[in-house]
């Protein structure tokens, strides 16, 4: 008799891909989950480590947090959905120079609940939760916010 293995599309999965169609993504069923396709509309932002930490605590500190992925792994990964990359070329440049990856038309993200290697993707704040989709411009600020370096201190101030 043949092995066979449960197919990776559940009720669940399902639910969460018309969910997903519902927002106006472009989304595609893979054998691991689901995958959004960036496109003129939607687009991503992927950031790294302490980057990420900043960025985030920056745009929640200004009101301006939209969905994040959360993509498992050694190294901290967050992908930031943006609107208006098309609009952005001086943005997406100066956060491609600081080492983040923008995903314009045709990438693929994958959306929670996505197997990866290093486990499943999440959502760290999740399109229900956010109260709008930022412009890519506003990630732009707050990765120049985190790279222009720390406030200075009043100790700093006196000497």
């Amino acid at each position: 008799m043949p092995t066979t293995f449960p197919s990776p599309v559940t009720e669940t999965t399902s639910d969460t891909v018309q969910d997903y169609r519902r927002r106006g993504w472009t989304v595609v069923e893979t054998t691991n989950g689901v995958c959004m396709i960036t496109d003129e509309r939607i687009s991503a932002v992927e950031l790294t480590d302490a980057l990420a930490a900043t960025v985030r605590r920056y745009l929640r500190a200004n009101n301006l947090s939209g969905p994040v992925i959360e993509i498992p792994g050694p190294q901290r990964r967050e992908i930031h959905l943006v609107v208006g990359a098309a609009k952005s070329a001086m943005a997406i440049g100066a956060l491609r120079a600081v080492g983040a990856i923008v995903h314009t038309v045709g990438a693929s993200i994958p959306l929670p609940p996505t197997r990866l290697s290093a486990g499943s993707a999440c959502w760290g704040i999740s399109p229900s939760e956010a109260r709008w989709v930022p412009p890519l411009v506003a990630i732009a600020a707050a990765v120049r916010a985190a790279e222009s370096g720390r406030k200075p201190q009043l100790t700093d101030m006196a000497s």
